[in-house]
């Protein structure tokens, strides 16, 4: 049956179609980072059919839409041999990577627990794992122990293991991190977690759907269910799936290791109450779509979107590590990089990684300023900028590359910029206000958020400035609560009425 839509709907859907030109774009391989452009228009067009045929559904009681059980077993039985699992290894279609991470952590706690763990367990993980593992042990009541990395992002799988002890409940390790595209030692830590009786996650959230294509010729180090003692995984549908945000698969290694993921009461007057996720009504319509996507292009169909990503980040890594003062940080996996100043020139050959980035965008291409890191080591992990590759970037190599290098010829030997250089900039105190409230006691209120963020040129609710460099510079040199209080503030300012 169809109809046609009033005058006021027309109106409407315009409106939101004008809202969407202030958005960057979300294909055409302009933005490496946030979106994954499989470059089929085909698959987009597959995606909105079926989360219209699903959007009335709701994926909380699959008893009464079985479809929705029906395509989630499917989902996750493709995924179990993607990822070389067994017959003992199922799992649950999530809202997405984060969802995933936080369910693999109370999966863990909860079984900790019940083996008799008191108190507050710990989780162990590189300093370069996600910031969902942040999330979720603060959600959840963990302690987060992160581990230092090198300065090209791997860690050592001692540096992990010597940190084991009764009171770890989960050891993280990823595939890649997405910080450097760096390959965790997932083989050793996983078999020494074994050992231990500790669980062990992979965050394959980004690789998960692209690493087993990756390099059929010369084949990665062991990093999934392959390796003994290898406990859940995570991988992001709508990255390397390709599917519409949000979906995510979680697997986990014995049917009663993934029961531990549920909530479920029957000690309330209402219907009884079982959830595999943390939402309870939810929309089926990117299930639907991710199980089409996944129907449609099948291993082969993976396999050759994986095969022009390897192409495209080759081509993209030669291309900026052949740029005089840039470097591509360690030996990336998968379709991601990190790019940092290259330090062993002189300075005036040097290319500052977030000027770069702010120049890149100028000729329309957007990346990824990454702050840089202080160790609990002492030691810091540069400032970098990431870029992600798509299947789509193939089709734009040349003018991504001619803009990377145009970019990096306008600001050789311009000069990093450091917090003295924006504070200085800033009206005469300002600095020292800013000194007095980090140092306080008295949490920062919304007020005197928002009036430190105009100080420093941004007005709450408004736009970026169009040079993040300086922005980044000042935000990396503020204490870390300071910082978040101020990100908090600039984010939601944008949703107040």
């Amino acid at each position: 049956m169809t109809s046609a839509l009033s005058d006021r709907s027309t109106d409407i859907l315009a409106r939101l179609t004008a809202l969407r030109q202030a958005d960057a774009p979300t294909h055409g391989g302009r933005v490496l980072s946030y979106v994954y452009d499989s470059g089929l228009a085909e698959l987009d067009e597959l995606a909105a059919e079926a989360i219209r045929i699903m959007q009335p559904v709701n994926g909380l009681d699959p008893t009464t839409f079985p479809s929705v059980a029906a395509m989630e077993r499917d989902l996750v039985g493709f995924a179990r041999r993607m990822l070389h699992g067994g017959d003992d290894v199922t799992g649950s279609v999530t809202s997405g990577g984060t969802e995933s991470c936080l369910l693999a952590v109370k999966t863990a706690r909860d079984v900790w627990r019940a083996a008799g763990g008191a108190g507050a367990p710990r989780l162990v993980a590189p300093v370069t794992v996600h910031a969902a593992f942040s999330k979720a042990a603060q959600y959840l009541g963990l302690d987060l122990d992160l581990v230092p990395v090198s300065a090209d992002g791997q860690v050592a799988a001692d540096a992990l293991t010597a940190r084991f002890g009764p009171d770890v409940a989960l050891v993280v390790v990823s595939a890649p991190a997405y910080p450097h595209a760096s390959l965790d030692p997932i083989a050793a830590v996983a078999a020494a977690a074994q050992a231990a009786g500790i669980a062990c996650h992979v965050d394959a959230c980004i690789g998960g759907w692209v690493l087993p294509w990756w390099s059929p010729d010369d084949p990665l180090p062991t990093w999934d269910f392959a390796a003994p003692g290898v406990t859940s995984i995570s991988a992001d549908l709508h990255k390397f799936g390709y599917a519409p945000k949000g979906a995510s698969v979680l697997l986990h290694r014995g049917r009663d290791r993934h029961r531990a993921q549920y909530f479920a009461t029957r000690r309330w007057p209402g219907y009884p109450v079982v959830n595999a996720t943390m939402l309870g009504s939810k929309s089926a319509g990117a299930l639907a779509a991710a199980w089409a996507i996944v129907e449609r292009l099948g291993e082969s169909g993976f396999a050759e979107l994986a095969a022009s990503c390897r192409r495209s980040t080759d081509a993209v890594t030669t291309a900026i590590d052949a740029i005089d003062g840039l470097r591509v940080v360690g030996s990336p996996v998968g379709p991601l990089c990190a790019v940092a100043t290259d330090e062993s020139l002189p300075a005036q050959r040097r290319v500052d990684p977030h000027h770069w980035a702010d120049r890149v965008r100028s000729h329309g291409w957007l990346l990824q300023l990454q702050p840089g890191h202080l160790q609990s080591d002492g030691s810091r992990l540069p400032h970098t900028t990431h870029l992600t590759i798509t299947p789509v970037t193939e089709s734009v190599l040349p003018d991504l590359v001619a803009a990377l290098r145009t970019a990096a010829d306008e600001v050789r030997g311009v000069p990093a910029v450091t917090a003295d250089d924006v504070l200085g900039a800033l009206p005469v105190g300002f600095g020292d206000v800013l000194g007095s409230l980090a140092n306080r006691s008295r949490p920062i209120d919304s007020a005197e958020a928002s009036a430190l963020l105009a100080g420093i040129g941004i007005r709450s609710g408004g736009a970026l400035p169009e040079r993040m460099a300086p922005l980044l510079a000042l935000l990396e040199s503020l204490p870390a609560p300071l910082t978040e209080r101020l990100l908090v503030e600039l984010l939601a300012g944008l949703v107040d009425p």
